[in-house]
């Protein structure tokens, strides 16, 4: 869901605030390379990315979640 640039804007200065100095989590849905729509700016969205990641562990989880998996088992009931 697309936000607003000052939006963006502020989750850039909260990301840079916490570079280096707290642990950070950010789950979502889509890959990296279309983070640029979702904050109205590709420069903005790649900076956040950057500072999210660096000394990062990326864990990509490409199989359905709990909740997916019990929705499929009642489908085939």
């Amino acid at each position: 869901m697309p936000i607003e640039k000052d939006q963006a804007n502020f989750l850039f200065q909260l990301a840079c605030t916490r570079f280096d100095k707290e642990p950070s989590f950010s789950p979502n849905n889509c890959g990296f390379e279309d983070w640029g729509p979702v904050f109205a700016d590709q420069v903005v969205a790649t900076a956040i990315i950057d500072r999210l990641v660096h000394h990062s562990h990326i864990f990509a989880i490409n199989r359905n979640g709990f909740r997916m998996k019990e929705k499929l088992k009642e489908a085939a009931k």
